[in-house]
């Protein structure tokens, strides 16, 4: 079972509910890894000590023009959708733009003069460390520059395959690092809170699943605060509210000083197990 939980927008508390969620299941001596999808900006392992266990980079290919076999026809540079390759051909300049390239492959099908290779750049990595109980957290972490995080999330995702229960701690937002991390998951929690932006960036997730058929259900963090639109709205779409977390100043509190609400208020732990084992019998045989 892969869960991914995401939010349409930064700082809703997703990483409050995957980093609590993997903590309970841990207790109960669960084979589960947590997936830290977040690349640019990875932070699950504040909240665990563990050891390191292994670490590579992840490289993407990036083109080398030989510019004695190039004839300067700019086909490759027409056929680059991101502008990676600049040419001046009355001048005999082209070079590659490294930090636009995303490496599709799309100047070397181009190219009729094999004057194009290609080269692996180290572009992120992942880290696997040891927790307790025999669980594991893997991070994605990508280098300052880099365009997009996509292949570096793909690589942590692909490290977790063999493991029974998988969270993904997805990045914000709807875009591809999103797209890339809830496509693997078999259901996704999607975190928001009861104010107009968490309802807007809300709808735009729900509206990115509806599209690639992913199951889903959501969770209210802060509840307490804002209106009650956001209910008018779950209730109206026929969607499942998983679990309410209050606006409250001790959650805060715990969060900010890298503790779980799962290991020091033990109902909370309850509440997470009781989510997943809901999941577990609502779409634990989907084939999605």
């Amino acid at each position: 079972m892969k869960l991914a939980i995401a939010s349409g927008k930064g700082g809703t508390g997703k990483t409050l509910v995957a980093t609590n969620l993997f903590y309970a299941l841990q207790q109960l001596n669960y084979q589960v890894v947590l997936v830290d999808c977040d690349a640019e900006a990875p932070n699950d392992m504040v909240f665990f000590k563990g050891e390191k266990i292994k670490y590579f980079y992840v490289h993407q290919e990036i083109p080398v023009i030989n510019e004695k076999k190039c004839k300067f026809c700019s086909k490759c540079h027409e056929y680059c959708n991101y502008n990676a390759i600049f040419i001046l051909p009355d001048l005999k300049v082209i070079k590659v733009i490294e930090d636009l390239c995303h490496g599709c492959g799309a100047c070397d099908v181009a190219c009729d003069f094999n004057a194009i290779s290609t080269k692996p750049v180290p572009i992120g990595s992942i880290t696997k460390y040891a927790i307790e109980n025999n669980t594991f957290i893997i991070e994605a972490s990508m280098n300052t520059g880099v365009f997009s995080p996509v292949p570096i999330i793909n690589a942590a995702i692909k490290e977790a395959k063999n493991e029974k229960i998988v969270i993904l701690d997805s990045p914000p937002g709807t875009s591809c690092p999103f797209i890339n991390t809830v496509a693997e998951a078999d259901f996704v929690v999607l975190v928001t809170e009861p104010t107009p932006f968490g309802l807007s960036d809300l709808k735009q997730s729900i509206d990115t699943l509806k599209i690639i058929d992913k199951p889903y259900g959501v969770v209210i963090n802060r509840s307490g605060i804002g209106d009650t639109e956001i209910y008018n709205y779950l209730k109206q779409e026929n969607i499942k509210l998983l679990l309410e977390i209050p606006f409250d100043k001790m959650i805060a509190f715990y969060y900010s000083n890298g503790e779980l609400i799962s290991q020091l208020e033990y109902q909370w732990a309850d509440k997470f197990v009781s989510m997943f084992n809901f999941i577990i019998d609502q779409y634990g045989n989907s084939n999605n």
